[in-house]
């Protein structure tokens, strides 16, 4: 695989920057991920790295070099991160539960897989077109898309208030996509809601599209951070410029061909809260059932649209 990564991430206006992100991949698969801590409960940045950490270390023990299930991954990996909050809130003694978002996109081979918690977004872009973007879990992206077939919800009512999180006390909602096939010149966009809740997706699109991503990320962060004011939120950016799925001489970028199969890089710390996730002592059995329920969950739905 070969392709080029840029992320920026600044405060803006908080008392602290409670966004994570980062990167890890093998010789034929990579992982890029966000989280965005939530206001409101303790220790969001916690939270957001315990998600990135826990993907990371279940990413280095099962890409060997490469995931049997990309789809499947991405969706226990994320309910791990969950599983992992409520485990350090029980430990700490906390009231409440350190929350986050996640979004996660896999590269296998030629292929991308995502999945996401949450209104951290990811966008895909070809050839200056948007080809493929997640959809909020908020209460305004669910208005959006259901349309009249709901009833309105009253003005007070605060329209960007979120219906999954990771570290709730109910099941997470993930919503996984893919396999999608990429081409060279394709462009994934992960972000924080510090970006687009500041900066609309047309011009998202259009500086994504029209620059180097070494250029349209920073130059994306300092639109939000104007268009935010004093008070604005983090704001963080991961871009991905896929290249090839074959060594390329001429190309640039990262280049993951010459790597041996058992060799593992990341960007993402291990460590920082004193230990890893032990993600061997993960409850499997408690991870099945949550994650069979929410694909029920999902199945009822499709029939009741049906």
């Amino acid at each position: 695989m070969r392709f080029s990564v840029y992320q920026v991430s600044r405060k803006g206006g908080r008392e602290k920057n409670e966004d994570r992100m980062g990167y890890c991949y093998t010789r034929e698969s990579g992982l890029f991920a966000l989280a965005d801590g939530m206001g409101g409960h303790p220790e969001g940045e916690v939270a957001a790295q315990l998600a990135l950490q826990t993907l990371a270390a279940m990413f280095q023990r099962d890409s060997k070099p490469t995931l049997k299930d990309p789809l499947r991954f991405l969706l226990e990996a994320i309910i791990a991160g969950h599983h992992q909050l409520l485990h350090y809130a029980t430990q700490s003694a906390l009231i409440d539960t350190p929350r986050t978002t996640v979004v996660a996109c896999l590269l296998q081979g030629s292929t991308a897989y995502w999945a996401h918690c949450g209104d951290s977004r990811m966008y895909l872009l070809r050839g200056g077109k948007l080809i493929a973007r997640t959809r909020d879990h908020s209460y305004s992206e669910l208005q959006n898309t259901l349309g009249d077939k709901v009833t309105p919800m009253p003005e007070r009512f605060n329209r960007n208030v979120l219906f999954a999180c990771l570290g709730s006390p109910g099941k997470p909602v993930v919503d996984t996509a893919g396999p999608l096939k990429l081409r060279p010149g394709d462009r994934m966009l992960l972000c924080s809601d510090g970006l687009w809740g500041t900066v609309d997706d047309v011009e998202i699109i259009s500086m994504m599209s029209s620059k180097v991503i070494s250029d349209a990320v920073p130059d994306l962060v300092e639109l939000a951070l104007r268009n935010g004011g004093a008070k604005c939120d983090n704001v963080s950016l991961l871009a991905v410029d896929w290249e090839s799925a074959e060594n390329d001489d001429s190309a640039s970028g990262v280049s993951t061909d010459s790597l041996n199969p058992d060799v593992f890089a990341s960007t993402i710390q291990a460590g920082v809260l004193g230990t890893d996730p032990p993600v061997d002592e993960l409850d499997e059995a408690e991870i099945d059932r949550s994650i069979r329920e929410i694909n029920d969950a999902i199945k009822r739905s499709a029939q009741k649209k049906k």
